[in-house]
């Protein structure tokens, strides 16, 4: 027996492998299960041609042996097995494939599928065995092989004795625990019943192990020790089964069991794609959001699946963020995964399912809206600002996709949901443009000043009361056409030409008198105008041109990180209602107390600022004005 060297470039490659490529250690038991299935799978789809096999599928299966006391934890199989060459080259080359080289050899079509394609799985049981033993007699061959090897030094391959038939048994003998990894773990049944449960359930051949049950009675002091062999996986995942087959309890509990959740969720999709992208999907719409949904720490993800082996628990390319809420699995035999299964490539694949799944669930969401709406309602007033948010954060990208699964409270209807289809299914036959306003609340906002002559033109008004809400909208310019509008702007375009023609005179005649007002007040405000907009209020904020909208200023201004050293402004008019009272006051004002008339533009000023919502430069200020004024 002679110890021969691994046939890579160097022993710092096998460390790489076992090091870098694999981030959990407890991965080792998922890939040796999965190669133990690929070898099951080539003696069965030998047996389908040759009769001489003498088994069915009810005959495979893969088994686990624990051994605490000597620390070892032992992998069989009854499938296909290797020859002496086939060790050699699939185990003494780091990197080969043997399963990529049957599947070659056979001309298997793509509807075979074959778990293992590189070939490394194996040698991530280096990561937690000091030794790792195979033993395996091939098919068709009176000869069995034993291999070993420390993974270090290289690897021993010699004669041995196999007197059950083909197949193969891998034994690691477990590293010594240490302060930081408890290697001897991986001997408790508990913990290897949960790495099956959650990497190999859905393996199509039964994993069997001794299970050890302790039973108490009543009339013993002593607890009945009992062991049996059980069937660890379930082999069949639910996302296979015909819709037909299942009910909206086997979906739900599913759902239960599966994300730890409570409550049964709004709804599931369930689709099976063929075609450019083959998979299986099962995707679940939560009733209510995690804890952290709305934070940082939230990772988003579907667990990701390859011919029903668990590959990555959190797959986040495979929802766009605005559906971030979404749940599920996806099962796909076409992934290109590399040397790791754990890893996977960004390629063309991933791409086509994550914008199949988009599509599936706008598809359902639309459904949802449409045909219960009451549903839908519970649905968006727990998820529906991260579409608000997808629009803005996609810089528009996404628009095609939210745009009409969005909502907003409005003037119609008492304040009840809207739509932006049925808000401008409503519009007037004149009307130009979408309305909105901003506020903290709907009251707040139905006390707005500019909210008069919009409700006595009947133009219904979209209410934001979301910090993100003028963000997303500034970002979508317009809907199918119909541009957003705040009732904040400078110019609602109300009034008719007469109206137009007569308002520029006005503001013509009093030209001095509003540059005087503004010089007064001329680090807060860019204007001084008549407003056009205004009914009964006396005065009124807008916002004059610039990036930044007042509602935005105060967004901005109130975040956490904003100390005050960098606050946004944005730019001001000041609007007096020609029609009011004191638009006359001031126009006399001008003429015989030109004094007066400062400390008037300047509560005229505060008093917007706070019909805004917006806070008072100088409240002192305030407050001595309203004074001396009253004393007058």
């Amino acid at each position: 027996m002679q110890t021969k060297e691994f046939k890579a470039e160097s022993k710092r490659l096998l460390d790489m492998m076992i090091n870098s490529i694999y981030t959990h250690k407890e991965i080792f038991l998922r890939e040796i299960i999965s190669n133990a299935s690929d070898a099951i799978d080539k003696l069965y789809f030998k047996s389908l041609t040759d009769t001489s096999v003498g088994l069915n599928k009810d005959d495979f299966a893969i088994n686990i042996a624990l051994d605490s006391e000597n620390k070892t934890i032992t992998v069989s199989d009854n499938g296909i097995g290797m020859t002496e060459d086939e060790l050699e080259n699939n185990l003494g080359t780091i990197a080969r494939s043997g399963s990529l080289a049957f599947k070659n050899d056979n001309e298997l079509g793509e509807d075979v599928d074959i778990i293992g394609q590189f070939g490394v799985g194996f040698y991530s049981t280096f990561m937690v065995a000091k030794e790792v033993q195979v033993l395996t007699k091939a098919y068709g061959s009176d000869k069995a092989y034993l291999w070993k090897s420390n993974g270090v030094d290289g690897y021993t391959v010699e004669e041995a004795e196999k007197t059950d038939g083909a197949g193969t048994t891998i034994t690691m003998y477990l590293k010594d625990d240490t302060e930081d990894e408890k290697y001897s773990r991986f001997c408790d049944q508990y913990q290897v019943q949960s790495l099956v449960k959650k990497y190999s359930d859905y393996i199509r051949f039964p994993i069997k192990m001794e299970v050890e049950h302790t039973n108490y009675t009543e009339n013993s002091d002593k607890p009945e020790i009992t062991k049996e062999i059980e069937t660890l996986n379930s082999m069949t995942p639910i996302w296979k089964k015909n819709k037909n087959e299942l009910t909206d309890d086997d979906y739900n509990n599913f759902y239960i069991e599966k994300f730890m959740d409570y409550e049964p969720p709004i709804t599931h999709i369930h689709s099976k794609n063929e075609g450019i992208a083959t998979y299986d999907a099962l995707l679940y719409i939560p009733a209510r959001a995690p804890f952290d949904y709305y934070s940082k720490d939230y990772e988003k993800g579907l667990q990701l699946y390859s011919s029903g082996v668990l590959i990555m628990e959190k797959c986040a390319d495979l929802l766009p963020d605005w559906f971030s809420f979404v749940k599920g699995v996806v099962d796909s035999e076409d992934l290109s995964l590399n040397i790791s299964r754990e890893l996977l490539q960004q390629d063309r694949q991933v791409k086509i399912i994550a914008k199949n799944l988009e599509k599936s669930i706008k598809n359902e969401l639309t459904k949802m809206l449409k045909n219960d709406r009451e549903k839908y309602e519970k649905f968006y007033e727990v998820f529906g600002l991260q579409f608000k948010f997808g629009i803005y954060q996609s810089y528009g990208s996404a628009n095609d996709t939210l745009k009409d699964l969005l909502m907003f409270k409005s003037s119609f209807n008492n304040g009840e949901n809207v739509t932006l289809k049925e808000y401008v299914s409503r519009m007037k036959e004149e009307q130009k443009y979408i309305f909105y306003a901003c506020g903290e609340t709907k009251e707040r906002i139905e006390q707005l000043p500019q909210m008069e002559k919009l409700r006595d033109k009947g133009y219904e008004v979209l209410y934001f009361t979301q910090d993100v809400d003028e963000f997303a909208i500034k970002v979508m310019i317009n809907y199918d056409g119909k541009v957003f509008r705040s009732i904040s702007d400078a110019d609602l375009d109300l009034d008719t030409e007469e109206e137009k023609e007569e308002a520029k005179k006005l503001d013509e005649e009093n030209k001095d008198m509003f540059t005087f007002m503004q010089e007064a007040i001329s680090d807060k405000v860019k204007s001084v105008r008549l407003s056009k907009k205004l009914k009964s209020h006396p005065v009124c904020l807008s916002s004059d041109g610039g990036p930044i909208t007042i509602e935005m200023e105060k967004v901005l201004n109130s975040m956490p990180q904003n100390d005050g050293s960098n606050r946004v402004k944005a730019e001001k008019a000041l609007e007096i209602n020609p029609n009011h009272a004191i638009f006359e006051k001031l126009k006399n004002l001008y003429t015989t107390d030109k004094d007066t008339l400062k400390d008037y533009t300047k509560l005229l000023y505060d008093q917007a600022l706070l019909i805004e919502g917006l806070s008072i430069d100088d409240p002192v200020e305030f407050a001595n004005l309203i004074c001396e004024l009253m004393s007058k």
